[in-house]
């Protein structure tokens, strides 16, 4: 399971894979929607997240400072001053194996909070555009779908999200690329996991 895949990272990107330590500290609904908007979003301060996620600036800071401890971000050095202090994500791509954990009870509770935030996050990202008002050019070409009635193997899913992730690398545009002024932030976002029929056990 890949960590917030909506921020394509170049291949020299380097990877880290999250172990019970660092999933403890990013696994908190509060924390996880800062790294998320500073994901999308970009650098910013405790006081503007505050203002964005409605939530006190002290209480922010906080979570800031524990989400920087574990090496989720990093301060912009050279940016604001010694009362303001600006934030960013560091740019490494975070990878989560649910199997890592399955012998390890004390992270069950840390797990099952990360992975539902997770899918809240997407489901949060799927209203926001739906709620909001948008030209017709661009309602037109968002979608939600859903495929329900493919029958795979383990090996056939895994090969069905590999091509995935490939058709997004072909369309990520390199790290000198200059975008399209007519271009915007997408957000794709992708669930395919097995189903147990009605009545199964």
């Amino acid at each position: 399971m890949t960590e917030h895949p909506e921020q394509p990272t170049p291949p020299a990107t380097p990877h880290r894979r999250l172990d019970a330590t660092s999933l403890r500290g990013l696994a908190h609904p509060l924390r996880m929607q800062i790294f998320e908007v500073l994901n999308l979003d970009g650098p910013s301060t405790a006081t503007r997240l505050a203002e964005q996620l409605g939530e006190n600036t002290g209480t922010v800071s906080w979570h800031l400072r524990h989400l920087a401890e574990h090496g989720f971000i990093e301060e912009e050095t050279g940016r604001g001053t010694k009362r303001e202090r600006w934030w960013r994500r560091v740019p490494v791509a975070n990878r989560l194996d649910t199997t890592d954990f399955r012998d390890d009870p004390a992270s069950h509770g840390a797990l099952t909070l990360y992975v539902h935030q997770v899918v809240q996050n997407s489901f949060n990202r799927v209203t926001s555009y739906l709620d909001q008002e948008w030209e017709d050019e661009w309602r037109d070409v968002g979608t939600v779908s859903d495929w329900s009635h493919l029958r795979l193997t383990p090996t056939q899913l895994k090969a069905l999200n590999e091509e995935f992730e490939a058709v997004i690398a072909r369309h990520t545009p390199g790290p000198d690329a200059e975008p399209d002024p007519d271009a915007l932030p997408i957000v794709v976002q992708l669930q395919s996991f097995p189903r147990r029929a009605g009545g199964a056990e």
